[in-house]
């Protein structure tokens, strides 16, 4: 982790709360950070990325704003999270990308729409574009399986590759003081954490999104979003397997898996993104990071408009209006697919992995 004015402040502000220890059992920030007597740069990105964002230790602080320390970890955390996505990008030229991430993700997002459109326009002409198709494999007939399969998977495995890769940079630079083996008990505690999101929340109290007013509001939209996009995530390998290994292709009726999986977890992406936007609206100002909220923003819109797309495609896929809705769908995948590793999605990839070596840390 390269030393910069932020890890600076956070080791300030981190070095104050090691000598207080007021807030000890509030997350695992604070047991993780007592285990130190000094900090490395990537101690401080650790400890970001271990950090959930629940902002008790800001209220609770004694020494936070209008006290001379001005002590803003929540504040701090989340600029140095922006920090260590851009350090651990990979490859390395793209690292830019995390910058203007909001104007970013919707000039992708506009132009992959408009390629496929394009794609769809050239293989089939404007008649063939209204006309309706309905059956098995009228999705191919309107944009071929070997150009759909290609793009999607070819997105999709750059995704993945891009996200591995800056997980493994990110284990290398943050966990090369570990003193202890990794165990069994610890990768079953570490999933359990992030299956659960235990510290979303104080560990189960709540948030303080709403000024000193403990609340779980965030903790259970996250949850909707979450598991939402893990039942989405679902129904495309059951429609693969379906496709690829039963010889059924696409569209399937509405009560078949792929179908039932993708519309309640559409839905669930709908309410969870939905309320979380409403929740960084309304919530208390003050140890925001003003600097990192469009990239929040830009991820939650582009999950919006995803689950919306693919349920306004299931809606209107036996209309001549399915063949706009299917291209629509098919370029917010593939603007999806290609910022993935390039937005606010990684923190969940290097907070699991922070939340590993604490696992390791407390249980060996």
């Amino acid at each position: 982790m390269r030393a910069t004015e932020t890890v600076a402040e956070a080791k300030r502000a981190i070095e104050i709360c090691n000598a207080c220890r007021y807030c000890e059992g509030y997350c695992p920030v604070f047991p993780a950070m007592e285990l130190q007597r000094a900090f490395s740069d990537a101690d401080m990105a650790y400890l970001a990325n271990l950090c959930h964002n629940c902002k008790g230790c800001y209220h609770a602080c004694q020494f936070s704003p209008p006290h001379p320390f001005g002590i803003n970890l929540p504040k701090t955390f989340a600029e140095l999270r922006v920090e260590t996505y851009e350090e651990y990008a990979w490859p390395r030229p793209l690292a830019a990308l995390y910058k203007r991430n909001g104007t970013i993700v919707s000039l992708v997002a506009a132009a992959a729409i408009a390629i496929v459109l394009i794609l769809v326009m050239s293989f089939n002409g404007l008649h063939e574009v209204v006309t309706s198709h309905i059956g098995p494999g009228a999705f191919y007939a309107i944009v071929p399986w070997g150009l759909m399969a290609g793009i999607a998977g070819a997105t999709f495995l750059f995704s993945l590759l891009a996200l591995f890769m800056s997980a493994v940079n990110f284990w290398r630079d943050t966990q090369s003081d570990l003193t202890k083996p990794l165990s069994m008990r610890a990768i079953y505690t570490a999933i359990g954490d992030v299956m659960t999101l235990r510290y979303l929340g104080n560990d189960g109290h709540g948030c303080n999104d709403e000024g000193e007013t403990f609340s779980q509001t965030r903790r259970y939209y996250h949850h909707i979003m979450f598991y939402g996009f893990l039942l989405c995530f679902a129904a495309t390998c059951v429609a693969t397997i379906y496709d690829h290994f039963l010889g059924e292709p696409a569209p399937y009726p509405f009560w078949s898996a792929p179908v039932l999986l993708g519309t309640v977890g559409g839905i669930g992406l709908i309410v969870g993104t939905i309320g979380l936007i409403w929740v960084k609206i309304t919530t208390d100002q003050a140890p925001v990071a003003r600097s990192v909220v469009g990239s929040d923003y830009a991820l939650l819109f582009l999950l919006l408009l995803t689950a919306v797309t693919g349920l306004f495609l299931l809606a209107f896929r036996d209309t001549g209006a399915m063949a706009v809705f299917l291209a629509v769908h098919l370029g917010t995948i593939l603007a999806l697919f290609l910022m993935l590793p390039y937005s606010k999605f990684v923190h969940g990839i290097y907070r699991a992995t922070a939340l590993l070596k604490s696992a390791i840390e407390r249980h060996g």
